[in-house]
C-alpha cells in the first residue's frame, strides 16, 4: 500500500490548500460533511495532479470517525493527518462550536491513535484565539474530561459559556475550543508516542479563507492589522507549514503548539486585548 494523508474539513480554503500540498507527495484522502462539496475539491485536486478521494464524515460523530478511518486504512498506509475542520463564532451556536472544534477532536485524535504507527504524524489546527485565553482561567481540569467522556467535556464547557450574556457565547466556545486543541494535542502526545507516532497543533491568525472572512468585521481584520506583516494570511502560507509538520521531515517535532498569523499574537498586549474584545 502507498502512503497516504488525510484532511479533515478537504473542502475548505485552509483544507483544500493543504490538501494540495500534501499530494504533491503521495494520494490524499479528503473528508467533509457535503458530497458536492467534497466532488467539487477532488476535481479541482485532481486538475492540479493530485491524487484524490473523498469520504463523508462528520467528526463530531463517533461512528462517521470510524468509518472514516477505517476507509482510510483500506486505501493506503496513513501517514499523515491534518484536521482543519472546525467552525467559527459566525457559524454556529456555542454547543455547536464546542460539539464540532472540541469533541470532534477528541474522536479523530482517539480513532487515529488505534492505527498510529512510527510513520505517522498528526496535526490539529487550533487558533491564536485559543491563546487569548489567560493561564489562570483555563479550564484544564475540566479538559481531563476528554479522556473519560467526550459528552460530559461538552457539558463542562458549555456551562462555562453558559455564564456570559448570549450574544458572546459562540465567541467563548470558540475561544475554550482552541485552547481545548492545544492542551489536548500536548496531552495525546505520549500517547501517540508510545507508538512512534507525532501529534501537534498549529494556530493560524486571521487568513484569508471563507471562514476567516466571516471573522472580519468580529476581530480578525483587527488582529491582522496589528500584526508585524499588517495583512490576512493566504491559505497557501499555512498549508505549507502544516504540510511540513504532517510529513517525515520534522521527526522530532511533538506535543508542541505553532502559531502562524504574522505577528500578531507577539505585538499583543493585554491593554490591545481589552481594547478589542471591548469593540467585538
Amino acid at each position: 500500500m502507498s502512503n497516504l494523508a488525510v484532511v479533515t474539513g478537504g473542502t475548505g480554503g485552509m483544507g483544500l490548500a493543504v490538501a494540495r500540498a500534501l499530494g504533491r507527495d503521495g494520494p490524499v484522502l479528503i473528508c467533509d460533511l457535503d458530497q458536492k462539496r467534497l466532488d467539487t475539491a477532488r476535481a479541482e485536486l485532481r486538475d492540479a495532479g493530485v491524487n484524490c478521494s473523498t469520504t463523508v464524515c462528520d467528526v463530531s460523530d463517533p461512528q462517521s470517525v470510524r468509518r472514516l478511518t477505517e476507509h482510510a486504512c483500506s486505501i493506503g498506509d496513513v501517514t499523515s493527518v491534518v484536521h482543519t475542520a472546525g467552525v467559527s463564532p459566525s457559524m454556529g451556536s456555542a454547543e455547536l462550536i464546542l460539539r464540532i472544534n472540541a469533541m470532534g477532536t477528541v474522536l479523530l485524535n482517539q480513532a487515529f491513535l488505534e492505527i498510529a504507527h512510527d510513520r505517522m504524524a498528526l496535526v490539529n489546527v487550533a487558533s491564536t484565539a485559543g491563546h487569548q485565553l489567560p493561564k489562570l482561567l483555563r479550564p484544564t481540569s475540566r479538559y481531563r474530561r476528554a479522556f473519560e467522556d467526550t459528552e460530559s467535556l461538552n457539558a463542562e464547557l458549555l456551562s462555562i459559556c453558559k455564564r456570559f450574556p448570549r450574544q458572546r457565547r459562540p465567541q467563548i466556545a470558540y475561544v475554550l475550543s482552541k485552547n481545548f486543541v492545544i492542551w489536548f494535542s500536548a496531552a495525546m502526545a505520549a500517547r501517540f508516542g508510545a507508538k512512534g507516532a507525532r501529534v501537534m497543533s498549529v494556530s493560524p491568525g486571521s487568513f484569508d479563507t471563507t471562514m476567516g472572512r466571516l471573522e472580519e468585521s468580529r476581530g480578525a481584520a483587527a488582529m491582522a492589522e496589528v500584526g508585524a506583516l499588517k495583512r490576512f494570511g493566504r491559505p497557501e502560507e499555512i498549508a505549507e507549514l502544516l504540510a511540513f509538520c504532517a510529513g517525515a521531515k520534522p521527526g522530532f517535532l511533538t506535543g508542541s503548539d505553532i502559531i502562524c498569523d504574522g505577528g500578531s499574537t507577539a505585538a499583543m498586549s493585554v491593554s490591545t486585548m481589552i481594547d478589542m474584545a471591548r469593540r467585538h
